[in-house]
């Protein structure tokens, strides 16, 4: 054993945690201006063990910063060769010091200040020799000490202490010995006299004790049938005690059967209330259903009436509509064929008409032109003259021909766009009204898919609402569960202590923490079983006695082994979980094989308990040495003779050592009736709660489809919102179409007149230029030729003909129009417009969606009206579960009223039994009163009197006895200035004298004894200090001798004169006075003694005289604070050479400012002083050279 390390925090001037290196088993030296000699002391001896407030002030860190509030120093021992009694190669030892508080830790755990002296005083440390820590000066100390003061040092070497408490506690003894023998010869004497006395009174007193043995003799009949009369009462009221005692157990019993019942029949009450509240909750469900039903069938039935309505005058009007467009068509048919019979006639009285205008019109430019022409003659005076005129005219009529050409080419080419437009609208609107009828079917396609998919989604709906209030049912019986298990966890917490569950849940996060981790934490997590409350099953009857049994092992916590347990705490510890926790490791258990007893009146506890086959060991464990007995005489009996702890029904246990424990255990809250209840609320939380997962599974499905058959929806309303669109656009543009093609038929008629009026226009202009240009260059003339007159005539007949021709042809085409335009105004503005609007209404009466509407309305009106019916049958069902529930509600109130009613019927009588109870009780109390009365009184008479006066007295009557004792009384008054206790004085105070005389030869063989002993204490005590002499005397020469080689020194005993001592075998302990010292450092001359020698001699024969009783106590390791100081370097190496030599069976830390020391040590350790903090480092042997070099510079 040896210090491995040390650690100081806040001591002196090491502020910080310094954490030295740890030391060599053998010699380890610190140098340095601030060595830490102290921090071992402050630890280890006995010099720091009684602070003043002060004195812990100065022992904390003073330096720069804030100051510390407590200070700790801690020793790390290497314990591998056991020498503490410890089971650890590592011993921890602290000691921790603040203003007010001085704590001791032991590996962590705190302990007292004598528990750590008695382990250090184990491990070889002794109190009598404190020489293993020399601090500063205690060489000096010891080299000016007196002899005397060596004397009082050897003596606690050699263990005097002992003697001198013993001889202490004797002398004590001794005292008290003399003054009780000085107290009975004082007694004895005074009984001496008082026996005089007595003997003078004896005779008068015999005539006394005549009548008063007769008195005696009666009062001792009397009192002696009294007593047998009481003893018999006594003994009647017992026998009903006994039986009152049954009475109270089954009425006990009978409470706890009514109590029982009464929270069983409570708790059918509560689960009726809860019914009752489910079933009308349920019943309230479907009231509301029922009526959004009753307002959606409401809404429906209106709904259908309108649609019927709609429906049927859509009918009727669709018909009358069918029918008035095919009289329409026909007479539109006919009115088109009047019109196509009257065109022709039109057309060609028309062309006739303008044949007619047309020649007419040349005909009369012709004659105006030979008018123009006979009237040149007179206009122009010469041939040039015209000629340039008709030029001039010319130029004009060309350039009027070439506008006219123009005019008439785009009235042609108008024409013919027209045409093409009119063909073009004509095969749009007929391939616009087949894509219009295509939208229309895509319309009707799209309602019906709506409703199908409207269908659907109303019947996912119903079901989902039917999951919900499956939901809702299973949602409200999870919180009750929960609520009901919270309440159970609270119960069991306030029974088992808040810490435990805290525990318990600690563990249960680890272990969930682990089997998140997976791999070897999850194999962990299933080597635990957890706790032992948890894992095993007993009947109702045995509970008490197996938690009794139990106790708080009820919550320790089952695993596979010590490892699991281990690593469980890690985690505890790494995340901070609170709460305790006790593991119970199956690998660590041994359970040995029990010999149980083959009776009925005692069963093995662990035979009645029902728990897996891999907990056996740990059920072993706790309940395997317990018995349940019949009663307690029988648990007694067993447990004496199988040597087994027993127990009742009732809680009374009987250990195998002996001692009984009972009382009354109040079953009310038992902790494994509560675990049970635990465990079944666990398990129907559980299975609520799968089955709570499988519904809402079934809801997610739903769901999904609702979500489907609603994006269905959606995408076929968007459809249908588009072929709608598409459909009004078509109808718009089958409109516009309709009405640009009746504008090019409207305009097409003045467009062909204008053509014919132009191309009419433009033979005229060209028959004028071709006559000026047939006069031009011709001969100018006043009158008309022959020819011209000839042509003029001519005109004049075809003007007249043609003008009365062109009149009867106005006059046909003008009533031809005029039929043709009534015929056409009839049609296009009445016939056809009709036949378009009863198109129209057709297309926009929808009697197909509206039949679709109609149907689909009906058929969800079924669903409804089934739905319903369901409901109305639901609810019915739902009414009388609701009364049925209300009735169970009501019998389980009575039940419970009934328990109650028993149970207090039970109690009452119970407490009148008890009141009852007290008054026999008070009854019994006074006739115990009166038996012990009659027995003091018959006491109280002394000595029985003779027997045959006795049965004399006995045949006599309570009366007759009554008379006799009057009469001895009055004989007896004659004698009353007599000492009626002369006679029992006498006796009482001869057997005093005899006591007391006894009792003196007994303290004068104790005094004799106790003598004997202090003489033989003084005698181990010098035998014990002549034995430690002459082993320090022996030691501290050889030990000398080694440090000074030429010389030699001795211890020598003085004696109270002065003189030495020789012998010491007949002389007292007393009569040492002094231990001398004599050396010789040369060995030549006179011995000296220590008042002779230098400073530097004197603190070598102090060291060698410590180093003489360390050998003689030796000590695990040494502590030497500057012990070399005062040495001269010659005799620092020998103390150094010896510290090598010692070295070898036990360690040595040295603290030196001298070079010597360090040539033979292992390790060296330098203490640096920076800004009031100390720091230590370990260092090389040439480092520590350089700070003693630098010491001795300083210093």
């Amino acid at each position: 054993m040896y210090i491995k390390q040390v650690i100081i925090h806040g001591f002196k001037s090491y502020r910080e945690q310094t954490v030295v290196e740890p030391f060599d088993h053998r010699h380890n030296v610190v140098v340095g201006r601030n060595g830490s000699g102290k921090t071992i002391q402050f630890v280890l001896s006995d010099e720091f063990s009684n602070l003043r407030p002060e004195q812990r002030h100065a022992l904390l860190h003073e330096g720069t910063g804030p100051r510390v509030a407590s200070a700790y120093v801690e020793i790390i021992f290497d314990n591998r060769d056991s020498r503490l009694p410890i089971d650890k190669d590592e011993v921890v030892l602290r000691r921790l010091i603040g203003a007010k508080k001085d704590q001791y830790f032991l590996n962590k755990r705190s302990v007292t200040r004598s528990d750590v002296t008695n382990l250090l005083e184990s491990a070889g440390f002794s109190r009598s020799n404190p020489y293993y820590i020399v601090k500063q000066g205690k060489i000096n100390q010891i080299s000016t000490a007196p002899d005397s003061h060596r004397l009082k040092l050897l003596r606690e070497v050699a263990g005097t202490r002992v003697y001198d408490e013993k001889k202490e506690e004797s002398t004590n003894i001794l005292r008290d010995t003399e003054g009780k023998l000085e107290k009975i010869d004082e007694f004895l004497h005074t009984i001496e006299e008082r026996l005089q006395t007595l003997e003078e009174e004896k005779e008068e007193l015999k005539e006394y004790q005549k009548w008063d043995k007769l008195r005696r003799s009666l009062e001792y009949c009397i009192h002696d049938r009294d007593l047998k009369d009481t003893k018999r009462k006594l003994e009647e009221l017992e026998n009903r005690l006994n039986n009152f005692d049954e009475e109270q157990k089954k009425l006990t019993s009978k409470v706890k059967e009514a109590t029982d019942e009464a929270k069983r029949a409570t708790k059918h009450l509560k689960d009726a209330k809860k019914d009752v509240q489910t079933a009308k909750d349920e019943k309230e469900t479907i009231s509301v259903e029922k009526e959004q039903l009753l307002k959606e069938k409401t809404r429906l039935d209106f709904i259908i009436k309108d649609l019927t309505d709609e429906v049927l005058g859509d009918n009727k009007s669709k018909d009358r509509a069918e029918q008035e467009l095919k009289k329409l068509e026909e007479t539109i048919k006919s009115k088109e064929k009047e019109l196509e019979e009257l065109k022709p006639k039109y057309e060609a009285q028309k062309k006739k008409e303008e044949e007619c205008t047309r020649e007419l019109s040349l005909k009369e430019q012709k004659r105006k032109e030979l008018y123009a022409k006979q009237g040149r003659g007179s206009q122009f005076t010469s041939k040039d003259e015209r000629d340039q005129w008709i030029q001039k005219e010319l130029r004009s009529l060309n350039k009027q021909i070439k506008d006219k050409t123009e005019h008439r080419d785009r009235l042609a080419q108008d024409l013919k766009k027209d045409a093409d437009r009119r063909m073009q609208l004509e095969k749009q609107i007929e391939d616009q009204t087949s894509e219009l009828e295509r939208q229309r079917a895509a319309i009707d396609d799209y309602n019906k898919q709506y409703y199908e998919y409207k269908k659907n989604k109303d019947s996912y709906q119903s079901s989902r609402n039917e999951l919900w209030r499956k939901e809702n049912s299973l949602q409200h019986t999870l919180t009750s569960l929960k609520e009901e298990l919270a309440k159970a966890d609270q119960a069991l917490r306030s029974m088992a202590g808040k810490a435990i569950l805290n525990g318990r849940d600690s563990v249960r996060k680890v272990l969930e923490t682990f089997r998140q981790r997976g791999g070897q934490y999850a194999d962990l997590a299933k080597n635990y079983y957890g706790q032992v409350i948890e894992n095993f099953q007993c009947d109702t009857n045995i509970q008490t006695a197996v938690e009794v049994t139990a106790g708080g092992r009820l919550f320790f916590h089952i695993v596979e082994s010590d490892k699991i347990g281990t690593q469980i705490l890690k985690e505890i510890n790494n995340q901070k979980l609170p709460g305790e926790v006790t593991f119970m490791p199956c690998n660590r258990m041994t359970v040995r094989d029990m010999r149980y007893p083959s009776s009925s009146d005692a069963i093995p506890m662990v035979n009645k308990l029902e728990y897996d086959d891999k907990l056996d060991k740990a059920m072993r464990y706790i309940f395997g040495k317990t018995l349940i007995c019949r009663n307690l005489e029988i648990a007694t009996n067993i447990s004496k003779q199988y040597n087994l702890d027993c127990i009742t029904l009732d809680g009374d246990q009987v250990s195998s050592k002996g001692t009984l424990t009972g009382g009354y255990f109040k079953n009310v809250r038992s902790k494994l009736e509560i675990q049970k209840q635990r465990n079944e609320f666990m398990e129907q939380i559980k299975d609520t709660e799968e089955q709570l997962t499988a519904l809402r599974d079934q809801l997610r499905d739903i769901e999904g489809k609702i979500n489907v058959v609603v994006s269905e929806m959606q995408r076929t309303e968007t459809k249908n919102s588009k072929a709608k669109g598409n459909f009004d656009k078509l109808k718009a543009d089958i409109r516009l179409m309709k009405e640009e093609l009746l504008g090019i038929e409207r305009y097409q008629g003045p467009k062909e007149r204008s053509l014919a009026q132009a191309s009419s226009n433009l033979e005229a202009m060209q028959t004028t230029k071709d006559g000026l240009e047939a006069e031009l260059h011709q001969e100018l003339l006043s009158q008309l030729c022959v020819a011209d007159q000839h042509e003029m005539d001519k005109l004049n007949d075809d003007i007249r003909r043609l003008t009365q021709e062109n009149k009867s042809a106005f006059a046909t085409r003008m009533k031809l129009e005029a039929d043709k335009n009534k015929l056409e105004n009839l049609l296009t503005n009445n016939l056809i417009r009709r036949r378009d609007e009863l198109i129209q209404a057709l297309q926009e009466i929808s009697l197909e969606e509206r039949k679709r509407t109609l149907e689909n309305s009906r058929q969800e009106l079924t669903g409804i009206e089934k739905r319903l019916d369901q409901l109305n049958q639901d609810f019915k069902a739902m009414d009388k579960k609701v009364q049925e529930a209300v009735r169970r509600q009501k019998l389980a109130q009575e039940e419970v009223e009934k328990w109650r009613s028993q149970e207090k019927d039970a109690q009452e009588k119970l407490d009148n039994d008890a009141k009852d109870l007290s008054k026999v009780s008070q009854k019994q109390t006074v006739l115990r009163q009166k038996v012990e009365e009659c027995t003091n009184k018959i006491s109280e008479l002394g000595a029985i009197p003779n027997p045959e006066m006795i049965s004399k007295y006995m045949a006599y009557s309570q009366k007759n006895l009554f008379k006799e004792l009057e009469k001895a009384n009055s004989h007896l008054k004659k004698y009353s200035h007599v000492n009626k206790k002369a006679l029992d004085q006498f006796m009482s105070f001869s057997e005093q004298k005899e006591k007391l005389v006894s009792r003196k030869q007994e303290l004068d063989k104790e005094l004799e004894k106790i003598k004997d002993l202090m003489r033989g204490l003084e005698q181990q005590k010098c035998h014990d200090i002549e034995f430690t002499f002459k082993q320090v005397s022996m030691n501290f020469s050889e030990v000398f001798k080694k440090l000074v080689p030429s010389g030699h020194a001795q211890l020598v005993m003085k004696s109270a004169d002065g003189e030495e001592l020789r012998r010491t075998s007949d002389i007292n302990a007393d009569s040492f006075t002094g231990v001398m010292i004599r050396v010789s450092f040369t060995g030549r001359g006179e011995m000296r003694e220590m008042n002779q020698l230098s400073g530097g001699q004197k603190s070598l024969v102090a060291l060698a005289l410590i180093f003489a009783i360390q050998k003689c106590d030796p000590a695990p390791f040494y502590l030497f604070d500057e012990i070399d100081q005062a040495l001269d370097a010659q005799h620092r190496k020998a103390v150094a050479d010896m510290i090598h030599e010692m070295s070898k069976d036990a360690q040595f830390i040295t603290t030196t400012f001298r070079p010597e020391l360090l040539e033979h040590a292992n390790k060296f350790y330098g203490v640096k002083f920076r800004n009031k903090v100390s720091h230590v480092e370990c260092v090389s042997r040439e480092v520590a050279r350089d700070f003693v070099e630098d010491d001795t510079a300083h210093a």
